[in-house]
């Protein structure tokens, strides 16, 4: 532990925010019946979250396993190992006796004789703690071994009275400091990349081809994504964990609790619930989301009046509100407006959050009495369970659930913040499908349609945009050998048509289209992962715009630019347009189109830990391919207009 390093000014703000609250403690508050407080770590590897390591990890930054700190009225103390104690040594020295911080002991630990000695100390200075008879502890936190075992007998031999801190600690750490909310805020950004980039990805692409994936399989690919850099940009890919299991259900078995597992069911193609949450250094966020393949109206307007519930609890989360509060407003609202569904509603709205996962002694429910204060992040989550889609053709689809959440953080005087911004809404997270002759019809009379998100089209093109490029090498080969032939019997049959009457036909206007039919886009990791990708063989540029990559004929850039700036390589690509080409002969084939005038990218020349090249890599690269493609196919108008010429 050498190379750790302890935030030093944290340390002492935490620990003098939790000396002062334990001096002004009154009442009920259980702080202020104790003499002492002890949290004993030991080695758990199945124990993910706990309070004894929770407060480790706010003070410290880390969990210190076989340590015990015991905190006095006038003193502090640490029994560790050695290297443990070099650790702790960062806190020794400083201003921990200044400003109401008792000065810190540490001790080391003795095997030859079980520490025996090490005990006494520690039970004497409980014992001239105030009155010496009263500890306080984290009673559900009993870490297996033998250190803690024997530990826990001296504790026992001592005859102490010991009060449950849990609850009281808890709301001590859940107003988050600015530096706390950046790293969940981060953890969120991760939680979303994931659901919006992986997660709903998959499933469309499972209901595209209509493939049987069991729930625990797709809740495995979830976890396994959070080690893809593509879905972790921005933050150490090392400090990110599941904070559990995801949770996928579908086909009429549904648990809206946190503590579920995914079983070994197929994705039933309807009501599909899914929630997961990521960690980044300890943090934790979450996000719950309902995808509806093909819903009824009724499923519809129950999904909606949800989530008019979330943003109904979410606006009344604010600081200084009751959480027993926000919990009946919203429950009244939903007896006001929909009566039926009171008793389908989950048992709470959500619960705290921030290094454990979950806070019972914190749930928005109509029992707890606590107030909301600034700053405290929430994991709001509403469900309607055990409804009937009286609509459904199969028996799985007849029984279904609704589930929304968001990660939230309590403002003062407005709404919470939600930091999963993942939209929501059924156009959003409705998935529509229609048989192959149904959508012709339509395309013949409206025309051709506009995109609609999650596809409303073809069976076997939910994922319009996707891309799909399932042939192997040869067939490559082939078709484009017959696109090859079939373009040169063209090209030969409209120059042979020319020839008779040339002066009087008129120069026809070359198609800038990149592919005939969506399935040539190639399926390239710069493409899916949203870089810019340069398609030589059919001359064309496919650049990420608002998310989508979209292909751009060669012909259609006008010039290209390359410049480097501080620690960023910035890309200008300029196209032609109506307007633009002034002196010269230049034919659209739709003017009255939209057109793009130009767009620049920016990408860091910084390497991130891990990172085999800068990001900007990616723009140099397509910066030299460009301009090689535009180079050639130059090269290649300029001798065909001279065949033209040469013709008689």
């Amino acid at each position: 532990m050498s190379n750790l390093t302890v935030d030093k000014e944290a340390f002492h703000r935490r620990m003098k925010r939790l000396y002062t609250h334990w001096k002004n403690a009154s009442g009920d508050d259980s702080f202020a019946k104790i003499d002492a407080m002890i949290v004993a770590v030991g080695v758990d590897e199945e124990v993910i979250y706990s309070k004894s390591t929770s407060l480790q990890t706010w003070l410290f930054g880390y969990e210190l396993t076989d340590t015990i700190m015991v905190l006095c009225e006038e003193k502090v103390l640490f029994l560790a190992s050695k290297k443990k104690a070099d650790f702790l040594k960062q806190v020794e020295v400083g201003k921990e006796n200044e400003n109401g911080i008792p000065p810190i002991t540490l001790l080391i630990r003795d095997k030859g004789d079980k520490d025996k000695t090490n005990f006494e100390k520690l039970m004497e200075a409980v014992k001239t703690s105030k009155n010496g008879k009263t500890i306080g502890e984290f009673s559900k936190d009993r870490f297996p071994g033998d250190f803690m075992d024997q530990w826990r007998a001296v504790l026992e031999k001592a005859g102490l009275d010991k009060i449950d801190v849990s609850a009281t600690t808890a709301y001590l750490l859940a107003p988050k400091e600015e530096s706390e909310l950046t790293l969940v805020k981060k953890s969120s950004l991760v939680t979303c990349t994931v659901f919006s980039k992986y997660y709903r990805e998959q499933v469309m692409e499972i209901v595209d081809a209509d493939k049987k994936v069991k729930h625990f399989k797709l809740a495995d690919g979830i976890e396994e994504s959070i080690t893809n850099k593509k879905f972790t940009q921005g933050v150490d890919p090392a400090l990110i964990e599941m904070c559990y299991p995801p949770i996928i259900q579908s086909g009429g078995n549904y648990s809206l609790k946190f503590s579920v597992v995914s079983d070994k069911n197929n994705l039933h193609f309807g009501i599909i619930t899914c929630a997961f949450g990521t960690r980044y250094k300890s943090y934790c966020s979450n996000i719950v989301r309902t995808l509806m393949v093909d819903p009824p109206q009724a499923v519809q307007d129950n999904y909606e009046f949800l989530l008019g519930v979330e943003e109904d609890v979410i606006s009344k989360l604010q600081h200084g509100v009751r959480l027993s509060d926000v919990y009946t407003n919203a429950v009244k609202a939903v007896k006001a407006k929909r009566p039926e569904l009171v008793e389908h509603l989950t048992k709470n709205f959500g619960f705290a959050m921030g290094i454990e996962f979950r806070e019972g002694s914190l749930l928005i429910g109509g029992k707890t009495s606590a107030m909301a204060r600034k700053g405290m992040v929430f994991n709001v989550n509403v469900g309607l369970a055990d409804l009937q889609n009286k609509e459904a053709k199969e028996e799985q689809g007849k029984k279904y659930a609704l589930f929304i959440g968001d990660t939230v953080i309590v403002n003062e005087g407005e709404p919470a913040t939600v930091i999963t911004p993942v939209k929501k809404r059924v156009k959003h997270v409705g998935i529509f499908l229609k048989d192959e002759d149904e959508s012709g019809d339509e395309d013949e009379v409206n025309g051709a349609a506009g995109p609609v998100l999650l596809g409303r089209g073809k069976r076997s093109a939910v994922l319009d945009n996707k891309l799909r490029n399932e042939m192997t090498s040869e067939e490559k080969r082939r078709q484009h050998q017959v696109e090859l032939g079939a373009r040169l019997n063209e090209e030969a049959r409209q120059r042979l048509s020319q020839q008779n009457s040339r002066e009087s036909s008129e120069k026809s206007v070359k198609s800038t289209v990149s592919y005939k039919s969506r399935s040539l886009i190639p399926k390239e990791p710069e493409v899916t992962g949203l870089q810019l990708f340069v398609d030589r063989k059919y001359e064309t540029v496919i650049l990420p715009i608002f998310g989508i990559p979209v292909p751009f004929y060669i012909a259609t850039i006008k010039n290209i630019s390359q410049s480097i700036e501080g620690d960023y390589t910035y890309l200008r690509l300029n196209f032609h347009h109506p307007g633009s080409a002034m002196g010269r002969e230049t034919t659209f084939s739709n003017p009255e189109a939209t057109f793009l005038k130009e767009v620049t990218y920016r990408s860091t020349n910084l390497k991130e830990p891990g990172e085999a090249a800068a990001p900007s890599s990616n723009l140099n690269t397509a910066f030299r391919l460009i301009k090689d493609v535009q180079k050639k196919f130059k090269t290649r108008e300029a001798e065909e207009r001279e065949m033209e010429v040469r013709t008689p």
